[in-house]
């Protein structure tokens, strides 16, 4: 068998392939229909016009296929293989656990509850460390998509939190199609030449029970499609800090994960470790992140003095001027103003030009910047919530059982 290293233009026409499969397009046509769908989210809430849901599908696009190379080379580089992974179960079960609540369409609770029937029960046979190897590299991909672009097309909303407060927020939803190399695996043929991926002795890191010695192995890469999703709100801070926070906390999750399945495929021993850490440290994140977020000081509410920038429209007058979110706006032609009725006031009083005084919310400095008025158009902010605005989005973490369910008794 050849050397890694003269396979790899073999692996880039693979990775191509998959590129070119119908089922990746598939994927990409449902996540154009998600994007499209947030554009109308937006335009349903403020009235602004909606733009072409075009745009961030292909944004999807050239980072999945990025995220889609880095987990490719961390397939092959652990050895992760779909040959007893169970993964014709997996996304089954995810939809089935979707249905008890959102959060838990992801794979890690899929494959926790997979694994966890497999050693219990004897149903499904699995090779465990790959499993949740194959669960630990999702979601390191996931992590860096979420810390390049998950802060991007950030849809602004009016929501309460626990505390009963009205408070302007973000929608965090990205979906990235991703084609992957992975590997099958089969023991060695008598007879014949084989044509598969031999490595160093070290290689498999994730070697699969009673096949133990890859020699003997035939490893096969092969190429599939598959979509990731990241779904979050932004109270406490701006989209790209609660994405960063994100990112890091899953990179780390994955890392440990990852580690647990290798241990687990040295000693099986160890085999309940990852499997319990797969669900268990995953909830953990996402119920630390909601507390942080509904518990903690929101930054999108009316302030003492001002008012508060929570998103501006691209390309309007008010982006042209530097505003961003969090900025705080205090006076137009230097008169203070308190509330958006006052802003909205002074805009249509305003007949020719415009002065603006605000502080950024980057570096706290003050500002002061002018532009001609253009009276067709909209300055172009949306304003963070007063104390009596109406909440515009419900977060619904709810079963969509039980919320049908109640529907249906009326």
């Amino acid at each position: 068998m050849a050397p890694f290293w003269q396979l790899l233009p073999g692996m880039a026409q693979l990775y191509l392939h998959g590129l070119l499969h119908p089922m990746f397009w598939l994927f990409v046509a449902l996540i154009y229909f998600q994007y499209r769908r947030l554009e109308m989210l937006k335009e349903g809430i403020f009235g602004v016009p909606s733009r072409s849901a075009w745009g961030p599908t292909v944004q999807a696009l050239l980072f999945g296929v990025v995220g889609g190379l880095f987990g490719s080379v961390l397939m092959l580089l652990f050895g992760v293989t779909l040959s007893g992974s169970g993964i014709i179960f997996l996304l089954p079960l995810a939809l089935v656990l979707m249905l008890i609540n959102p959060r838990f369409l992801c794979f890690a609770y899929a494959g926790g509850l997979l694994a966890a029937s497999s050693l219990l029960l004897g149903f499904p046979q699995l090779q465990i460390p790959q499993l949740m190897g194959l669960v630990a590299i999702l979601h390191m991909i996931e992590s860096s998509l979420i810390f390049l672009s998950g802060h991007l097309g950030a849809v602004p909303i009016y929501t309460r939190n626990r505390r009963g407060q009205v408070v302007g927020a973000f929608n965090l939803q990205k979906f990235w199609p991703i084609p992957v190399i992975a590997l099958l695996v089969q023991p060695l043929p008598l007879h014949g030449a084989a044509t598969g991926l031999s490595m160093l002795e070290w290689w498999p890191l994730l070697r699969p029970y009673g096949l133990e010695d890859p020699v003997n192995l035939l490893f096969i890469p092969m190429a599939v499609a598959a979509a990731l999703g990241y779904s979050e709100l932004a109270i406490t801070c701006r989209p790209r800090e609660r994405t960063r926070k994100s990112a890091i906390q899953l990179a780390a999750y994955s890392v440990v994960l990852l580690l647990l399945s290798w241990m687990a495929s040295k000693w099986p021993g160890a085999i309940w470790f990852p499997v319990l850490f797969a669900p268990l440290g995953h909830e953990l994140i996402i119920l630390a992140g909601q507390k942080m977020e509904l518990e903690g000081d929101p930054l999108f509410i009316q302030p003492e003095r001002g008012v508060m920038v929570l998103d501006v429209l691209p390309g309007s007058p008010a982006s042209n001027l530097g505003l961003a979110t969090g900025d705080i706006v205090f006076s137009v032609n230097g008169i203070h103003v308190n509330n958006r009725y006052d802003l909205n006031y002074l805009l249509e009083l305003s007949d020719e030009g415009l002065e603006l005084e605000f502080r950024r919310y980057s570096d706290g400095r003050y500002a002061h910047k002018s532009l001609r008025k253009v009276s067709a158009r909209p300055l172009g902010l949306i304003l963070a919530p007063g104390e009596n605005e109406p909440v515009v989005a419900e977060i619904l973490t709810s079963s969509p059982l039980k919320r049908w369910w109640q529907k249906f008794r009326g």
